[in-house]
């Protein structure tokens, strides 16, 4: 797998919440690699604190202009860091890293919560022209921005909210078992919080649909040196950054 050391420079930043940024660099070198479902390392600092990079899924590449977007949310330093940046600063980034999703779907599914859709951003642009429908769910209305980055790539957009203020009123549980019933689709493939891709991986099985998730773990290299992102897999320990992020699920049984 092709990975480079580059150095990027920020070309845009866009506000889409609160506290959940965009950024664009102009990375040839990794944004002509990088498939959906990877991730790349970010020096978020020249200085010696925070001393480790910050992994983050790739939200989209424009190929042919060498730029490669992350979608982040502000938590901590790192991320503070990366939000006041400016264009035309210069970030180290290492990737593209780990394994992406399998893309030979006909008719997919994606299902995402949280910064879990950033990923999902760049396999709906992937699979297009085929048909996508992606199945989002948040805390509240204000937690679902994410629709306007779906609605040029996706055929259908499914929502739910924990309190009912848009779509229906619940967990993506609240529409997969119907979606998978009726949707005849021929793989599901989610990203966001555990327990929820464990109930999505739990239905996808009782209907017969492959499922493909894609994991998040604390990492301290990216590159497998480190073991910090090991989880427990079907005949052995697994590696989140190499191994995955992303997996079939019956790979893994322990997330």
């Amino acid at each position: 797998m092709t990975k480079v050391i580059a150095e990027a420079k920020v070309i845009g930043q866009r506000v889409l919440s609160r506290d959940v940024r965009q950024i664009d660099f102009l990375v040839p070198s990794i944004a002509k690699h990088a498939l959906p479902g990877q991730f790349v390392n970010v020096q978020t600092s020249r200085h010696t604190a925070p001393l480790l990079r910050r992994p983050f899924g790739v939200a989209n590449v424009d190929r042919e202009n060498g730029v490669l977007t992350i979608i982040y949310r502000i938590l901590g330093e790192g991320t503070q860091l990366l939000a006041e940046a400016c264009s035309g600063d210069r970030v180290s980034i290492i990737g593209p890293l780990g394994k992406g999703f399998d893309l030979k779907a006909k008719k997919p599914l994606l299902v995402g919560g949280g910064l879990g859709l950033a990923p999902l951003v760049y396999l709906a642009q992937c699979f297009c022209p085929e048909p996508v429908s992606i199945l989002m769910g948040g805390r509240t209305e204000t937690e679902l921005f994410w629709q306007q980055l779906f609605q040029d790539l996706c055929e259908a957009i499914h929502v739910t909210t924990d309190d009912g203020s848009l779509g229906a009123k619940g967990t993506v549980m609240a529409m997969l078992p119907e979606l998978l019933q009726k949707g005849g689709y021929d793989r599901v493939y989610v990203c966001g919080p555990e327990p929820m891709m464990r109930a999505v991986a739990a239905e996808a099985a009782r209907n017969g649909v492959p499922c493909q998730i894609s994991l998040e773990k604390y990492m301290a290299c990216g590159i497998g040196a480190c073991l910090s992102c090991s989880c427990g897999g079907v005949h052995k320990r697994l590696k989140v950054c190499t191994d995955g992020p992303v997996f079939w699920a019956q790979e893994v049984t322990e997330w």
